[in-house]
C-alpha cells in the first residue's frame, strides 16, 4: 500500500517549488496520484503512533485528533518511540463530509508545494473509511499557544522572536501568492502558524486553501470561508480573493 512518487522524499525538502498548476480540475485519484509524498498503510502508522494512544496526542480540533509518532528518516518505516524522526499524525473524524474534502485540499496543495515556511507533508493514508495525514513533528506547537496559554512549556515570547515569526509566516504568504504557486490561504491565524525547535514559523492547514485567478483575472470569487476575525474586511464584505500578479506586489494581498 505504500508508494514513493517520481522523486523520493522531495517534500521534505526546504527549497521552494510547486511541482505543477493545481488549478487544472482533477479527479481524486489524480490528486493522489500526482502527490509528491508517501502513501502510508493504516496498520504502518498504527505502529507508528503506538495504536493512537491517549497519551500521544498533540492536539485536537474540528478535524480530528493529532498524534506523535515515530517513523525511520530514510525509509520512512515505522519505528520504535524515541527512534527515528517524529512525526505528527492527523487522523481524520470519520463522520466529517467536510472533513475528507479538506484532508483532500491538503493533500493537493502540501503534495506539491514545498518551502521553508510551510509545514512538510510527509504523507497520507486513505484507506476503507481512514483518512490520515503525516506532518513533520513542530516541537514548539503553536504561534496561539505561546500568545495566549501560560505555562511551564509555553514562555512568553520575546520581542525579538516575535519579528522572526512574523517575517517567516509573511515569507510563507508572499510565496502562496507568488506567481510560482498562485494559491490563497484563507485561514491565517495564530492556531495554524507552527513553531520549529527554532522558533522558524510555517504554515499549516490548507483544507481551506483555494487557486488564485489566472490568465488576466485579478480576482477570485467564492463564498466566505476561514475563521471570523481573522478575514480581510473587503473579503467579508465582496467575497472576492485578490491576488498580485507579481511576487514584487506581494504585500499588496488582501487576503
Amino acid at each position: 500500500n505504500s508508494k514513493y512518487a517520481s522523486r523520493n522524499g522531495a517534500a521534505l525538502s526546504s527549497s521552494s517549488s510547486y511541482a505543477s498548476a493545481a488549478s487544472v480540475p482533477r479527479s481524486e485519484g489524480e490528486i493522489l496520484e500526482s502527490a509528491n509524498v508517501k502513501a502510508f498503510s493504516f496498520n504502518e502508522l498504527r505502529t507508528a503512533t503506538r495504536n493512537f494512544r491517549p497519551d500521544s496526542v498533540l492536539g485536537e480540533g474540528g478535524f480530528g485528533s493529532v498524534f506523535k509518532g515515530w517513523i525511520d528518516e530514510k525509509t520512512l518505516t515505522p519505528t520504535k518511540p524515541g527512534t527515528g524522526m517524529v512525526i505528527a499524525v492527523k487522523k481524520l473524524n470519520q463522520e466529517s463530509y467536510q472533513g475528507h474534502r479538506e484532508w483532500l485540499a491538503e493533500v493537493n496543495y502540501l503534495g506539491q508545494l514545498s518551502h521553508p515556511n510551510l509545514v512538510k507533508l510527509v504523507g497520507y493514508c486513505v484507506e476503507d473509511e481512514q483518512r490520515l495525514l503525516v506532518y513533520e513533528f513542530m516541537p514548539r506547537g503553536s504561534l496561539e499557544n505561546h500568545l495566549f496559554r501560560r505555562s511551564t512549556h509555553f514562555q512568553p515570547l520575546s520581542w525579538n522572536l516575535r519579528m522572526k515569526i512574523a517575517h517567516g509566516a509573511a515569507k510563507g504568504l508572499a510565496f502562496l501568492h507568488s506567481d510560482k504557486a498562485k494559491v490563497i490561504y484563507r485561514d491565517f491565524k495564530t492556531s495554524n502558524i507552527l513553531l520549529d525547535a527554532n522558533y522558524d514559523a510555517k504554515l499549516s492547514d490548507f483544507g481551506l486553501a483555494k487557486d488564485g485567478p489566472t490568465g488576466d483575472k485579478s480576482h477570485v470569487s467564492t463564498r466566505v470561508m476561514g475563521t471570523y476575525g481573522y478575514a480581510a474586511p473587503e473579503y467579508l464584505a465582496t467575497g472576492r480573493l485578490v491576488i498580485p500578479l507579481s511576487e514584487s506586489s506581494a504585500a499588496q494581498i488582501s487576503c
